[in-house]
């Protein structure tokens, strides 16, 4: 447009990403709804408002793919090395989430990416108890499908969880509704 400058917008950061351009960096989480005999593999920390549990997973580094991500992610915290498993994690579902976050100025923004990873019984009884990178106390524990969907999720999947506990029919959207300070509380 001639004549008219662009206004650029100041630097935004998360902590995590950076950008000075006219549209903000959202940092992309990747995890795994690992699946075995009907039960759910989560990561359990114990917080003062009650347990939250999450999908095996985290971010990806720059430059970084996402298939690699998701492998490096659940070898660092599971020792699991998805390379050597006969199935492959397959993108199932997509969730934006935008929220503020206790103890932080701004906005909290990830997009996460959740796949479904099928595990072998015998992969299962291999896996550690505990979170083998973590920083806080936690526990790797193995819920049923059904009563996983009624817990404090990160992220927020617990409807979607129903879809595979459901005789077949069509599956549920692939990009599940937002996590927003209105639908998600941080423990």
């Amino acid at each position: 447009m001639a004549g008219r400058q662009q206004r650029r917008r100041p630097p935004v950061t998360d902590g995590l990403m950076t950008t000075t351009g006219a549209v903000p960096a959202v940092a992309i989480r990747t995890c795994a709804a690992i699946i075995e005999s009907n039960e759910i593999c989560l990561i359990r920390r114990a917080r003062p408002d009650g347990d939250q549990y999450s999908l095996p997973g985290g971010l990806l580094h720059p430059d970084e793919e996402v298939p690699a991500a998701l492998a490096r992610e659940l070898k660092e915290e599971l020792d699991l090395d998805v390379t050597a498993l006969p199935d492959r994690p397959r993108l199932r579902w997509a969730q934006d989430q935008l929220t503020t976050r206790p103890g932080r100025t701004g906005t909290f923004r990830r997009l996460h990416l959740i796949h479904l990873l099928p595990l072998p019984r015998h992969v299962r009884a291999t896996l550690p108890t505990t979170e083998q990178d973590a920083e806080d106390v936690t526990s790797v524990v193995w819920v049923p499908l059904a009563q996983a969907a009624r817990l404090h999720l990160y992220p927020a999947i617990g409807t979607a969880l129903s879809e595979l506990t459901a005789p077949a029919g069509p599956p549920n959207d692939v990009l599940l509704p937002p996590i927003t300070d209105q639908t998600y509380t941080w423990r």
